[in-house]
């Protein structure tokens, strides 16, 4: 952020899958209006009003910005980084976080509960914080993330579950259902909403590019953010803002992800993987599941995109984030790089010059 922007936490931490930052940070102005939104005894409009603004000030219109060093390193020409880095968080997750807490202001929730690896769970923490929302998030008690401490900061319930992932989106559901809380989980009622704000980051693609790149590359997991840019250009071009549909990219954990390995294997549907051959690292935590609760938008967007999907080892991961620090400066999440791994294996068998491509990566700058 800016000289004037105000640090939640003043010391550094080392964010989920290695890239470093100094946690969270919002700006004064933000800061201030959360004080509005939070006050119960202002109207509801006034309250939302100032969220809104909120979000406007600090979330999303992210940087978009030529990589010429790395198209040295790799004779990709025209390669653009979609840096999701800029939120607060480090993350695209505040994006779809701060309009589900936006959305459970307006329908008079208290309380928004989630499943997550990490990275979604701080994400929904920050914006639950600043619009005076409980928040309860639930953990597999195996995995790694050391964005707790984070969490545990903006006031955020931590509850740690048995099993994986996918068991603690079940816990996370029930807990919704039962309590009557609002539920931020992925492939749920929601899903729409989480198209749009994604969708965002093409139409931001787009205000700077004026037209839409021949591929956008993505790392996946459960596939809504891949599926929301898709939907944004697909939006964009039926409305004859551009030229074409870009081809959507997906890279995701060697072996881990079942958008990949649907795809591999020519599947017009995501099938699950067995949970058993799952192993989480903390390089990987952030894209491996057995179940992509989006997956079959996902996959659709890849299909009819003429794009497609890959996966990655962790070496490879920790390599090309290193590489990224070295020739551009930028300290990206390992698994964050996929998608722009995905991409660049496929620039060694085909000819993609003459054109522009963009890769959406995370982390801090």
């Amino acid at each position: 952020m800016d000289s004037q922007s105000n640090q939640t936490n003043n010391s550094p931490f080392s964010l989920i899958d290695g890239a470093s930052g100094f946690g969270l940070s919002v700006s004064h102005e933000s800061e201030e209006l959360s004080k509005i939104v939070t006050n119960l005894d202002n109207d509801i409009n006034e309250r939302l009003e100032a969220f809104e603004d909120i979000i406007n000030i600090d979330i999303g219109d992210t940087s978009l910005g030529r990589a010429r060093n790395l198209e040295r390193e790799t004779g990709l020409r025209q390669l653009y980084i979609k840096f999701e880095g800029g939120n607060p968080t480090g993350t695209q997750k505040d994006r779809i976080a701060f309009a589900q807490c936006h959305d459970a202001l307006r329908r008079n929730f208290d309380s928004i509960t989630l499943a997550t690896c990490g990275n979604y769970g701080v994400a929904v923490a920050l914006a639950a914080h600043l619009a005076g929302l409980k928040c309860f998030i639930f953990i597999p008690e195996t995995y790694h993330t050391r964005r707790i401490i984070e969490m545990e900061k903006m006031g955020a319930t931590i509850v740690r579950t048995p099993g994986n992932y996918e068991d603690a989106v079940e816990h996370s559901k029930q807990v919704a259902l039962d309590r009557e809380y609002y539920d931020a989980n992925p492939g749920g009622a929601n899903t729409h909403l989480q198209l749009i704000s994604y969708a965002e980051i093409a139409f931001e693609i787009y205000d700077v590019l004026h037209d839409a790149p021949k591929i956008v590359a993505a790392p996946v997991s459960n596939g809504t953010m891949l599926a929301g840019i898709h939907r944004g250009f697909a939006t964009l071009f039926k409305r004859g803002k551009t030229s074409r549909i870009p081809r959507i990219v997906a890279g995701s954990s060697f072996k881990k992800n079942p958008i990949i390995l649907s795809f591999k294997k020519g599947l017009d549907y995501c099938a699950d993987l067995s949970p058993e051959t799952i192993r989480e690292t903390k390089v990987n935590e952030a894209l491996i599941n057995w179940h992509s609760f989006d997956g079959d938008i996902a996959l659709n967007s890849i299909y009819s995109s003429e794009g497609w999907a890959d996966d990655v080892s962790d070496s490879r991961l920790s390599y090309v984030s290193k590489l990224l620090k070295d020739k551009e400066g930028l300290s990206v999440l390992p698994a964050s790089t996929a998608g722009l791994i995905a991409l660049l294996e496929m620039h060694k068998k085909e000819d993609f010059n003459n054109d522009r491509f963009v890769a959406v990566l995370t982390g801090r700058k």
